[in-house]
């Protein structure tokens, strides 16, 4: 399931297989996926979207202000 500008929530996983066929167990039973390809802990969602969605809202707030 994905959550609104964020990760790909997977349930019930055993494994997850990435885009370069690597194989990565999994032992949650919920784990985030990554989809906006900025994690530093790729196949997973290290939570950097929001930095970037943070930074971009201010840079739209920084040129409104000019």
């Amino acid at each position: 399931m994905p959550t609104p500008d964020g990760p790909l929530l997977v349930r019930g996983a055993t494994r997850v297989v990435d885009d370069d066929g690597d194989d990565h167990r999994v032992q949650r039973p919920v784990v985030a996926v990554c989809r906006c390809g900025t994690s530093t802990r790729p196949p997973w969602c290290d939570g950097m979207h929001k930095l970037l969605q943070n930074r971009d809202r201010q840079r739209q707030n920084d040129r409104a202000d000019r």
